[in-house]
Order: structure tokens, then C-alpha cells, then sequence
């Protein structure tokens, strides 16, 4: 008798080996074959829902046996099949099936083309058979995604809000059981093809943000090395994919944060994306900093950690729900302790970057009271640095970019107690009070004079708080503690350091060396913990993997510093990684060291493409120019 298998607890599902296409807010993922259905992350998606998890083609009187993928653009991809059961006994495959697939907002199609070498006609008989699903994200991520109960009237299938109505030409439709199959009785002539299309229109009245209208000031930095140009096209091209809108203002785009899990706006992921890709795409600064002035926060709520000038974490139709974390967040939250200075931040690049001056003047309101909450509100508890406390209970436990319930911890594996405050907050703090100070005498408006003199006195109380020494060396610790000790691990956050004006040169050099040790530099970009620490293990999410854009922040700060040598020791490591990777860089990879003539690890669980990991190529693009 075989014993029955241990049932497993519900996972995340993995997606290093899965194929997508896209286009925010819809996005479509499946195998290498084309087939739809065969892991967890599968699916048809519009915004935070499945609405179908499987599609199954097949052709009577064969296997569809794959030979190939191809994905052109990240809207389109291409899956060749032979079919070997309708050929003759030749070796060579003489009848194949090329199916193309391209997803538009809100859309998504298939073009199946059957073709044929043969002296004989062949009758095919072509069935696709979907599943509709209407299972929200969140759930799908949870690993125990269940089904939704839907209605069919004949061209439209629909549960609840979502709906999605299905085209097929000269096709019969049919339900059976819980899947919709359409059929097409085909004949491909001698030596000749055959084709037949179906598609579906994703609708859901309850979603927050939109597809943005093209992008007409994009452009791809100039580069001699064909790597780096490979690199700059695939990600641009995926950050124009990655474009949305708030549906009353279609002009004002930002970038989705990511696929599949983060289709939407996100305060700290959204400013990272539009600052390392400003050389590529200048209006995407402005447009961002318009859409997070308009939801920046007006009053005091611990529910949804809002705050006055408070810039918000993430926008979503419904709330999110991670039960295993403990965390429940209202659609609109404020829980980040980082977007706020990086808003000013951003205003500055793109004021420097040649932005109209009557657009920044109209942020004027904002940015002050981005200023007021980071020099007032951000310090509230009392330690005089900005820190961050879950007030609610049911939040985010880490709100800065590490905001996993593990990242921030001792050299010893102890985990660090709250309230926390982060280095390089500090540091984005400081640069945001300095360069607002500089728009502020600009604009012939008062108040720069005290973010000065604020800034100077930020810098020399991290001076004397945050310095710690270790086996490791000497260098900034991650944070302070609730009683205000240094977190004395060493991490990849004192990259985001340099370059913001709190350190002074010989200490940004000092962070530079300890970034590029072997400790800290895996090969493929800067670890997030180094290997000294108790806590490493290069497949951690936040103790001890590379991220993309962390190790691209650290180059961007290096080249302000003039630490260009630096930069481009670190850029031509995320070079490696890019070409590892087929140029779609993921979200996330292991810390795991390089190999000569090796690959990057995948961490398997990682997001791509990701909005700042796509940047990335525009920042080391620049470094290695």
C-alpha cells in the first residue's frame, strides 16, 4: 500500500522558471511550453485578479511536443510546437504549430497558426479549453488560491464585479463542468497553413489604477558595449509596460512596482524607479511626484499609519490580507518611514534634471509638507532620529525598504526591537532638507535657512550615534534600537549613504571599500547582509541575498561621491548578473558568490520584472559609460 503524502502547508508560489507577458495592469503567466495551468502562479490577470488559471490547448490525434519560446517584446511572446502524430515518417518535422500570445491592458489574446510541409491536406481539430478562476492575488500569493463561483450567458463569463467576455471567430463555445472549451474543425492544405484566433476583454469596475497613455520623452542612454545596450533595451521596454495611471488622470504615469504581486502604486518603489531611470525618462519624475502629492497625507490615523505631508506606502482596490504575517492593510496605507524624503528627493533630481519651473512651483504645497513630516512628525517618538513603530498592530513590523519581520537584526541573529531608525532614512532625511532648502531660496520662499541648520545637526548626532567598530571594521550599523543602541550588523543600507551629503569623503570612501570586500560583494552585486553576520544565508529575502536596485542605489550614490572607480566595480557585476539573466533582471537574487563562467542563483520566489530593477540598467548604464 502506498503511504499518503504529508499534506503540505500552502507556499508561495515560485517563479524563476515561469513566462510572462504583460502589460499594467494585466499580465499572463505560464510555462516555457505555453501552458497555463501546470504551476500555482499561472494564470490570466487584471489587477489584483485571477480571473482565469488555466488554459489547455490541444489537437486531436497529437501531443504538442515544444521546441521553443520567444518573447520579442513584453507584451508578446512565441511558442513553437511539432506535430508529430498528424506528420508522415520522415526525420525531419514536417507540420508545426506556432502559437503567438499578446497581452494589451485589459486584454489578452492567442493566434494559433498551424503550418504544414506535408504534399497532403491535414484536417486538424483545435480545442482551448480555460478555466475561469476570479480568485483575488493576494490569495493566489498565499499559496491557497480557491476558485470563485461564475456565471456564463454565452459570451461572457463573470463573478461578483470582475467579468471577462470571450472572442472566437468561426468557433463552437460550450461549457463543461467548470471550464469554457472552444473548438475549430480546421483543414491546412498541402504545404500550406491554417490559422484561428480567440481572445478575451478583462473587466473590473472596482480597480484603482488604469493603463498610462505611452511615454513621448523615453529615449535609451548611448553605450558602445552591445551587453549594456541589450541590458538598457530589454528594461526600458519593460518599464513601459509597467506604466499606470490613476484612472481620473491617464497623462500623470508612474511605474507599477512590480509582477506579479505589486501592479500598482507604491510610494518608496514608485520614486526609486522614476530617480534611477530619470536620464531614460525624465517626465516619469514629475508625473510620479503629481500622483503621490495628490494622496499625501492631511491628518493623524494609526490605522492606516497616515500622517500629515506623510507621502503613502501603497494604494490597492481592497485590503491586503497576509494571515501568515499577521498583517492586514487598509487599500490606502501610509506605513513607510522613507517615501516622504525620497518625494523631496526626487522633486530635486527632476528640478536639476530641467523640470518646468511652474510644475515644481505648483508641488510647493507638498513639498513643504513633506519637509514639516520629516523634520517634525518623522522624530515624533522622541529619539530625535526618524523611526517607525507599527501602531496599529495588524501593519507592516519594518517599514523601511527591508520590511521583512527579520531584516533588521544584530551581527548575533537577535532581531532588532522598535521603535527603529534606519540609517539611511537619516541620510535620505539630510539630502532631502539640504536640496529642499535649495528649492525653497529658489522659489523666494522662506524656511531654507532652518532645514540647514537641522540638516547639520542631523549629521553630526549620526556621526556620534551610529558609528560602530567590529570585526569587520568600522562603518554606520543598520540602525538604532528602541533604547537607541546601533544594530551593529553590517548591511548593504550604508550604500544608500553615500552620496546623500551625511557623510563626509573619507567616510563614503571608508562604506565604499566595505561594500566591494568579498563579505559584502557577492560578485553579482552588494549583499544585503554580509557573510560575517550570524544571520547570513544567501537565499534570505533581506539577510543576506543581492537586490538589484540596493546594489544600483549604492552605485548612484558613488557616482554623485565621485567614487566612479567604485561604481563601476559594482555596475559591471549587475552587467553579469543582467546577461545571467537574459537582461530581465529579477526583483531578487541569492548572495550566493560568483563563479567563473557560472550564473547567478535565482532566488526562486523573486518578482520580475520590477520597476526598479529595471532601472537599475539606466544608473549602471551611466557608471560604466
Amino acid at each position: 500500500m502506498t503511504p499518503t503524502p504529508p499534506t503540505r502547508p500552502a507556499l508561495q508560489p515560485l517563479l524563476d522558471d515561469a513566462v510572462i507577458v504583460l502589460e499594467a495592469p494585466t499580465q499572463v503567466w505560464s510555462d516555457a511550453a505555453g501552458r497555463i495551468g501546470t504551476a500555482p502562479i499561472h494564470g490570466i490577470y487584471h489587477g489584483d485578479l485571477r480571473h482565469i488559471s488555466a488554459v489547455e490547448l490541444s489537437i486531436a490525434g497529437t501531443e504538442l511536443e515544444s521546441i521553443g519560446c520567444s518573447s520579442p517584446t513584453p507584451q508578446r511572446v512565441i511558442f513553437t510546437d511539432v506535430l508529430r502524430g498528424l506528420d508522415d515518417d520522415s526525420a525531419d518535422p514536417r507540420v508545426r504549430l506556432d502559437r503567438e500570445r499578446t497581452v494589451s491592458a485589459g486584454r489578452f489574446g492567442e493566434r494559433l497558426v498551424v503550418s504544414s510541409h506535408l504534399d497532403r491536406a491535414v484536417r486538424v481539430g483545435v480545442e482551448v479549453r480555460l478555466r475561469p478562476d476570479f480568485a483575488p492575488m493576494q490569495a493566489v500569493k498565499a499559496g491557497d488560491a480557491a476558485p470563485a463561483v461564475w456565471e456564463w450567458d454565452g459570451a461572457r463569463a463573470g463573478s461578483t464585479d470582475a467579468s471577462f467576455s470571450l472572442i472566437a471567430a468561426e468557433a463552437a463555445t460550450a461549457t463543461d463542468g467548470d471550464d469554457l472549451v472552444v473548438r475549430w474543425e480546421l483543414e491546412v492544405p498541402p504545404r500550406g497553413r491554417v490559422e484561428a484566433a480567440w481572445s478575451v476583454d478583462l473587466h473590473d469596475p472596482t480597480l484603482v489604477v488604469a493603463a498610462a497613455r505611452p511615454s513621448t520623452t523615453s529615449t535609451h542612454p548611448e553605450t558602445d558595449d552591445p551587453r549594456v545596450a541589450r541590458w538598457i533595451e530589454r528594461a526600458t521596454a519593460d518599464l513601459a509596460a509597467l506604466r499606470l495611471s490613476l484612472p481620473d488622470r491617464p497623462d500623470d504615469a508612474f511605474y507599477a512596482a512590480g509582477a506579479p504581486w505589486f501592479f500598482t502604486l507604491f510610494g518608496r518603489d514608485s520614486i526609486w524607479a522614476a530617480r534611477l531611470a530619470l536620464a531614460a525618462d525624465p517626465s516619469m519624475a514629475g508625473s510620479t511626484l503629481r500622483v503621490l502629492a495628490r494622496l499625501q497625507g492631511t491628518t493623524t490615523d494609526p490605522a492606516t499609519a497616515e500622517a500629515p505631508g506623510k507621502i503613502l506606502h501603497e494604494l490597492r482596490s481592497g485590503a491586503l490580507t497576509l494571515p501568515k504575517e499577521g498583517v492586514h492593510l487598509p487599500p490606502l496605507y501610509y506605513g513607510t518611514v522613507d517615501a516622504t524624503p525620497l518625494w523631496v528627493c526626487l522633486l530635486a533630481d527632476a528640478h536639476d534634471a530641467g523640470m518646468p519651473r511652474e510644475e515644481v512651483e505648483e508641488l510647493l504645497p507638498a513639498l513643504r509638507s513633506a519637509l514639516e513630516w520629516t523634520v517634525v512628525h518623522g522624530p515624533a517618538s522622541g529619539s530625535g532620529f526618524i523611526d517607525y513603530v507599527d501602531e496599529s498592530g495588524h501593519g507592516l513590523a519594518n517599514q523601511g525598504w527591508k520590511d521583512s519581520g527579520d531584516s533588521i537584526q544584530w551581527r548575533d541573529g537577535r532581531l532588532a526591537e522598535g521603535p527603529i531608525a534606519l540609517s539611511e532614512v537619516q541620510a535620505y532625511a539630510h539630502e532631502a532638507a539640504v536640496r529642499g532648502a535649495a528649492l525653497l531660496d529658489e522659489l523666494g520662499e522662506p524656511g531654507g535657512e532652518a532645514l540647514r541648520s537641522w540638516a547639520a545637526d542631523l549629521r553630526d548626532r549620526f556621526r556620534a550615534s551610529f558609528w560602530v567598530t567590529t570585526d569587520e571594521g568600522r562603518y554606520p550599523a543598520v540602525a538604532l534600537d528602541a533604547a537607541g543602541n546601533p544594530v551593529d550588523s553590517l548591511t548593504s543600507n550604508i550604500g544608500h549613504l553615500i552620496g546623500t551629503g551625511l557623510l563626509d569623503a573619507d567616510e563614503e570612501r571608508l562604506c565604499a571599500t566595505l561594500l566591494t570586500d568579498p563579505t559584502m560583494s557577492s560578485g553579482y552585486g552588494i549583499r544585503t547582509l554580509s557573510t560575517g553576520a550570524q544571520g547570513y544565508w544567501p537565499l534570505s529575502y533581506h539577510c543576506g541575498s543581492v537586490w538589484t536596485h540596493d546594489t544600483a542605489i549604492a552605485v548612484h550614490g558613488m557616482l554623485r561621491a565621485g567614487l566612479g572607480e567604485q561604481a563601476r566595480s559594482i555596475a559591471r557585476q549587475l552587467l553579469e548578473v543582467a546577461e545571467g539573466f537574459e537582461y530581465r533582471v529579477p526583483e531578487l537574487h541569492s548572495g550566493d558568490a560568483a563563479v567563473h563562467g557560472g550564473r547567478p542563483v535565482p532566488y526562486p520566489a523573486a518578482c520580475r520584472p520590477q520597476a526598479w530593477s529595471a532601472a537599475a540598467a539606466v544608473v549602471c548604464a551611466q557608471a560604466l559609460g
